[in-house]
């Protein structure tokens, strides 16, 4: 038997193995009809029930309130970069729109949204490295602003909003790519929410978007039409031929996700997963985390060793061992474990195993 490998891959990330499996399974012969998944047409009425089925899996998982719509969208996240204020700024007669920079990402939503509003960081932690989460008072958010965007998880740092700011009557819209359903959320503080589909919901190259009814119909007269969000929602994400593939492995995510217990399930995993590597890096002084203790999230655990060449040694053999794809953003360097609501506990027991090993042969 080959050996048991684990993918702490931050994206494209690790599928459920069941969900891998029923791919599979189906891949040549999609519900009896003789043809894969991936040649049936966007418009017929099999693949239109794996759309809806996808939206009401998530819409249940989550508690989604009535007024908002589930989107399907071309690009995956870094689309929806531009695409947000194409669809929002003009809420605001100045078109202003407020971003707070936690990360990479952050900065680059900020940085593709210019050109199409006044865009405006309000409030950064670059200074610090990203090791944390800098304060955004209510002072800070000018009402008459189109939204104020925030990433809720940074993926290259780990860390994490565990409350999110009130925004008064400003839209808050949220890049959950890398946390999407890991744990339990109130959609309804939210305006719009979106995220790239690969870490934990399926395939790269697409994204969701959630967003609520109100907020349609600003899109500026240059949008295009496949990045028009109030289109894209008359026709049910269908405006040309969605990515049918993408989305019909989500809606096998959403049901494994169901099978475990839900959201508030997974949670507790995910929890767990996380203290394991943070209590094994907290223990001592050989590991050492990125960011400060009260932002880590669950999703995303980056640690340094002494030197560059220490962890060049520890990628090596933890390959050796089946920890898949454990080198760190090219941005930040080091180690960075993506745990995602697929890693099963016995992958971040063996992770820990390993760093507990190889602390003990080169500390």
């Amino acid at each position: 038997m080959s050996q048991q490998v684990y993918n702490f891959g931050a994206g494209p990330a690790m599928l459920p193995v069941s969900v891998m499996e029923r791919i599979r399974e189906e891949f040549l012969d999609f519900q009896g009809m003789g043809v894969s998944v991936i040649e049936v047409s966007h418009r017929a009425k099999q693949f239109e029930k794996v759309l809806l089925d996808a939206q009401e899996s998530f819409r249940q998982l989550t508690n989604l309130p009535d007024n908002y719509k589930i989107l399907f969208v071309h690009g995956g996240a870094r689309m929806q970069f531009s695409a947000l204020p194409m669809n929002l700024a003009g809420r605001s007669a100045s078109k202003k729109c407020l971003y707070v920079e936690t990360g990479n990402f952050a900065k680059l939503a900020n940085k593709d949204a210019k050109g199409y509003g006044d865009i405006q960081v309000i409030a950064s932690s670059a200074d610090t490295s990203y090791d944390r989460l800098p304060a955004i008072t209510p002072e800070m958010i000018d009402q008459d602003a189109a939204y104020l965007h925030i990433t809720t998880n940074n993926t290259l740092y780990g860390s994490r909003y565990s409350q999110f700011p009130d925004a008064g009557n400003v839209p808050l819209i949220a890049d959950q790519t890398s946390e999407i359903l890991s744990r339990v959320v109130d959609y309804s503080k939210f305006g719009c929410i979106y995220a790239g589909l690969q870490k934990n919901l399926g395939p790269s190259g697409t994204a969701i978007v959630v967003i609520r009814e109100d907020l349609l119909g600003h899109a500026s007269a240059e949008t295009p039409v496949l990045l028009n969000y109030e289109q894209c929602a008359k026709d049910n994400s269908l405006t040309n031929t969605a990515n049918t593939f993408a989305i019909y492995v989500t809606g096998l995510v959403l049901e494994w996700l169901q099978e475990q217990g839900g959201i508030a399930a997974i949670e507790k995993i995910n929890e767990q997963k996380a203290k394991t590597l943070y209590d094994l890096i907290d223990a001592g002084d050989y590991y050492r985390g990125v960011i400060q203790p009260e932002v880590r999230g669950t999703m995303n655990v980056s640690f340094n060793l002494a030197s560059e060449e220490l962890e060049a040694k520890f990628l090596k053999q933890a390959g050796e061992q089946g920890l898949y794809a454990l080198k760190g953003h090219r941005s930040v360097g080091g180690i960075r474990a993506s745990i995602y609501n697929a890693m099963p506990l016995a992958g971040v027991d063996t992770l820990a195993s390993f760093m507990k090993e190889f602390e003990s042969k080169n500390g």
